[in-house]
């Protein structure tokens, strides 16, 4: 427990999570690739270092896991990715739940996972704008304001002198000039800093997350592919959270440094274990808050994810009941009373796990 411990005490709110679990949805991810390593893609891939927080967690405090564990076994559907949903008169489809990052071990379907989208004749991910980045960036640039700010504001003038320090040494660190990124928002700030070195060169050198890899295959065979939300509307989600948040999120998130590499680790961990149940438990647990850190999350999970899980839910129908459909969306749009799972059958389609 005392790498989760250390974490906490480095960190003033929950936000520093929260913005690690951010910075894993799709868009950010992909926004930092292309802000950030422009033209950068023969650098070497650093080695990732992260270290599993659940696995000293085991070691040193299991009964505090034992806790966790118990939390998370009552979170509904919190158990398994792949999901099969049948209506009648449509031929059965799949949900499967991804995780938006290049790492090796993400990058490929399970075997049951592998045979459900053979069989798939429509393939849908939460957005095919990211098949033409160079247009979706087009579009982006017609609202500018998502990313930048366009009056007199700037970064410092949102920090305290102490932060400002901070936040210009940590960004020289990782050879971002303070200078240069003053009038960014720093939610896209945020995305450049929160994803472990590997994880950034592995984009920078072209490496795609599941979800492409799942649409370039899908037009490769022949199969309609088809999306759940736009970029631009991910985007405005984002930006439709309090800038305080934001700022807090990125402060801290740079003050952790590379303990970022140990979230990034254990979210992993606990995706390829299918446990999606496990993780907001597990880290409200290792990474304490207060009563702000408790309002940043509760804006977060309203925005971020409870929000977009009715999107998903509501623009999957038409896909489900054509029949035949392989949905990928993040796992954590799976689980509880409010994911995807759960909303689907209360529209009347049978969803049961099929793992």
């Amino acid at each position: 427990m005392k790498k989760a411990v250390a974490l906490a005490d480095r960190a003033a709110s929950v936000s520093l999570w929260l913005v690690a679990f951010a910075n894993l949805f799709f868009l950010l991810a992909f926004l930092a690739t292309l802000f950030l390593f422009a033209g950068r893609a023969e650098a070497a891939t650093p080695v990732c270092t992260g270290k599993n927080m659940i696995e000293e967690m085991a070691a040193s405090d299991p009964a505090a896991l034992d806790r966790i564990k118990a939390e998370a076994a009552k979170t509904p559907n919190g158990a398994g990715l792949l999901w099969k949903i049948e209506k009648e008169g449509a031929k059965p489809s799949f949900l499967f739940g991804t995780m938006h990052m290049t790492d090796p071990r993400v990058v490929t379907l399970p075997a049951d996972a592998q045979a459900a989208f053979d069989t798939s004749s429509t393939v849908v991910i939460e957005t095919t704008d990211v098949l033409d980045q160079a247009k979706m960036m087009a579009g982006f640039m017609e609202d500018p304001e998502l990313m930048m700010f366009t009056d007199k504001t700037t970064l410092p003038s949102l920090l305290s002198p102490e932060d400002e320090k901070m936040v210009e040494a940590a960004l020289s660190k990782r050879g971002i000039p303070l200078a240069s990124v003053i009038k960014m928002k720093p939610w896209i700030l945020s995305a450049m800093v929160a994803l472990p070195a590997c994880e950034m060169a592995r984009k920078a050198a072209g490496e795609p997350v599941l979800d492409i890899n799942l649409a370039r295959q899908a037009e490769a065979a022949g199969k309609t592919l088809g999306g759940l939300e736009t970029a631009k509307s991910q985007l405005e989600a984002m930006a439709s959270l309090p800038l305080e948040f934001h700022v807090e999120g990125l402060v801290e998130t740079l003050r952790l440094g590379d303990g970022i590499d140990d979230v990034i680790e254990t979210m992993i961990d606990i995706y390829l274990a299918g446990d999606t149940g496990m993780f907001w438990p597990f880290f409200e647990a290792a990474l304490p808050s207060g009563e702000d850190g408790k309002s940043g999350y509760s804006a977060f999970e309203e925005t971020m994810i409870t929000a977009r899980n009715g999107v998903m839910a509501r623009e999957a129908k038409a896909f489900l009941d054509a029949g035949g459909a392989f949905i990928a969306v993040g796992a954590l749009h799976l689980p509880g009373e409010e994911g995807v799972v759960e909303l689907l059958r209360k529209d009347g389609y049978t969803v049961t796990r099929a793992e």
